[in-house]
């Protein structure tokens, strides 16, 4: 116990010092209260950190929610929208205790970094508004078209203090003292913007907090439809981001892995709290977890921690966030905002031929919705695997007055009109020599094969199938498919 706090008592105050900048800027970019991202950072530290089902993994607001959260507050309000968190929550819980927590991990990786680098860019076109002193408007082609207009009505300190967080973010980055490179980035570039902010006096719009803690009164919504479509769509998001996170996260320690599902009930119970308390939508968050894994922490007592350290932070050095002004945490936001956009990822899907699944959810992001843009990724991930699965190859000739047929590939439902085509155009009483050189079978294709074949031997021909590769065929014609026997094997 003693020896693992002396590696997670520091650990905390590492992702402590990465949290609250973090947590300020996703709520800025949220259009929520400010004090709802730290509310969200705390519930994600101390509540799921309790519950945490991976031991690593760090919790709090992600940029991954950003722009269903503003889309919702906008809609419905912040009232409705602490509800719709916690009903969110609810669903999660459930979810993990069903056991659904894999399933999740079944999109496509391209949909998932599509959808990540929609945020991202929506996030940074957004932000650049506030870098510059003004304020963003409603969606990315708006903000974008509103650019030179905005440039032209630019306020010099506000934005002088946004690109010297930017930079300072992108230098320290590029450092390879070990000793700083133990403070995070975004504390030293939030830190110092603000101390130079504070130096010259800049006349620029600051963070502002309420002067004493209060409830957030929840809200019913007075659209239905709309609130049901938005506690599932947080819910998959925030379930899908920290299932990822922890994945990812378990690839950076030799320690316990995660058991997803505890987690994922973990993050239900954490939003339900943090809904109700009006927080942020919380998740878990790669860059939390991985600044808690360099530090060297042990078990989840440092999530924890650092919940309780944001949390002294808020009540008793409330005066120092408020002298931090929004154009700082825009830069912060932008420089996350770009690095969404991953270009490791790119050149792995591209690799993949998956580039286009990737492409065209990004789009979908920008131009429609976030919702809608996953939609469209997940509709042609969804194609393409059918594509994939209907290439099958079939090579007919005619030998000695016989027909041979030679089938390759997989055969699944998608292939079924192929393959009854090609049947087809066998003679009635011909003898048909059959070569089955597939990997799998399913029940449709076996099915209308074994149809084809019956249909065939009536008519006076004859069919003789040979199984070149493992049996697929006889098995299921015998009453006892495959995967019957492999569970068969697996359980003895």
């Amino acid at each position: 116990m003693i020896a693992s706090l002396r590696r997670d008592l520091p650990a905390s105050l590492v992702v402590f010092l990465v949290a609250v900048p973090l947590s300020l800027g996703i709520a800025l970019a949220s259009g929520a209260p400010i004090i709802a991202g730290l509310i969200g950072a705390v519930v994600g530290g101390i509540v799921i950190g309790l519950f945490a089902g991976s031991p690593l993994q760090v919790s709090g607001p992600a940029a991954g929610l950003t722009v269903v959260v503003v889309g919702y507050i906008t809609h419905l309000g912040w009232p409705t929208m602490c509800l719709m968190t916690a009903c969110a929550g609810v669903v999660q819980f459930v979810m993990g205790y069903f056991k659904v927590a894999r399933g999740a991990l079944m999109i496509a990786p391209s949909v998932v970094h599509g959808m990540l680098a929609g945020i991202g860019i929506t996030i940074a076109l957004a932000q650049i508004h506030v870098v510059a002193g003004g304020s963003p408007l409603s969606s990315p082609v708006a903000n974008l078209l509103a650019l030179p207009e905005r440039i032209s009505t630019i306020n010099m300190q506000a934005t002088l203090l946004g690109l010297l967080t930017i930079t300072i973010l992108l230098v320290w980055k590029r450092i390879n003292i070990a000793m700083l490179k133990i403070i995070p980035g975004a504390l030293v570039a939030v830190a110092a913007a603000t101390a130079v902010s504070v130096l010259m006096k800049a006349d620029v719009v600051r963070v502002e907090l309420p002067d004493r803690f209060s409830l957030t009164p929840l809200s019913l919504p007075a659209d239905w439809s709309t609130f049901v479509i938005g506690v599932f769509t947080v819910a998959l998001i925030a379930s899908i981001e920290s299932l990822l996170c922890a994945v990812a996260t378990d690839k950076l320690h030799s320690g316990v892995r995660s058991n997803l599902d505890k987690e994922l009930s973990a993050q239900g119970i954490g939003n339900l709290v943090s809904g109700l308390l009006g927080g942020l939508p919380v998740t878990g968050v790669i860059v939390r977890s991985s600044a808690n894994i360099s530090a060297h922490a042990a078990t989840r007592a440092s999530a924890i921690l650092h919940g309780m350290w944001v949390l002294v932070f808020t009540l008793f050095f409330g005066r120092m966030i408020e002298t931090i002004p929004l154009s700082v945490l825009a830069g912060l936001l932008v420089y996350i905002g770009v690095n969404l956009v991953d270009l490791h990822h790119i050149h792995e899907l591209k690799k993949h031929r998956e580039i286009l699944v990737y492409c065209v959810t990004v789009a979908g992001v920008l131009l429609i919705n976030l919702v809608g843009g996953v939609g469209l990724g997940l509709a042609l991930s969804t194609f393409f695997v059918l594509q994939r699965l209907s290439r099958t190859e079939i090579h007919m000739e005619q030998r000695d007055g016989n027909w041979h047929v030679t089938i390759e590939g997989s055969l699944t439902f998608a292939t079924v009109p192929k393959l009854t085509s090609e049947l087809a155009k066998l003679p009635g009483s011909s003898t048909v020599f059959l070569d089955l050189a597939v990997d799998f079978i399913d029940h449709a294709a076996f099915e209308t094969l074994h149809n084809w074949r019956l249909n065939h031997e009536m008519t006076g021909g004859k069919v003789d199938i040979d199984e070149t590769h493992e049996e697929w065929y006889r098995p299921a014609s015998e009453g006892t498919p495959r995967r019957h026997k492999q569970l068969k094997r697996l359980r003895e």
